[in-house]
């Protein structure tokens, strides 16, 4: 395994947790606005018909050409704060994905958020 130099080309595949079970598939990549580096990814679970967007953090995720591998417990990823599959990340449940991986949430300097999408 080893880091993606374009981690949007994952877009579609299966992310694994920290054991190599399956979460979900990976969405979209969530950037930090302040470094323009990627730091959340939303991947999508449920079943058919009842589909969500969780959200884990990329620190320390890995590739592989099948599947992107996060550091972070399936239970933990599938408890995350969720939005509908058409759905958008709002400035209110911003700070809650950070506090639910136990990550430090700032603002900008001009109370700017934290988290775009690209």
């Amino acid at each position: 395994m080893f880091e993606a130099a374009n981690i949007r080309d994952w877009i579609g595949l299966p992310v694994v947790d920290e054991s190599d079970d399956k979460v979900g598939n990976l969405e979209s990549i969530y950037y930090d606005t302040a470094t323009s580096e990627p730091a959340f990814g939303s991947v999508t679970t449920g079943v058919m018909g009842f589909t969500k967007l969780v959200f884990v953090p990329l620190i320390g995720a890995t590739v592989t050409p099948k599947h992107l591998s996060v550091t972070f417990g399936k239970k933990l990823i599938k408890d995350a704060p969720t939005i509908a599959t058409d759905g958008e990340l709002t400035a209110e449940l911003e700070p809650e994905v950070f506090a639910h991986y136990g990550l430090e949430y700032r603002t900008g300097s001009g109370g700017e958020r934290r988290l775009g999408r690209r």
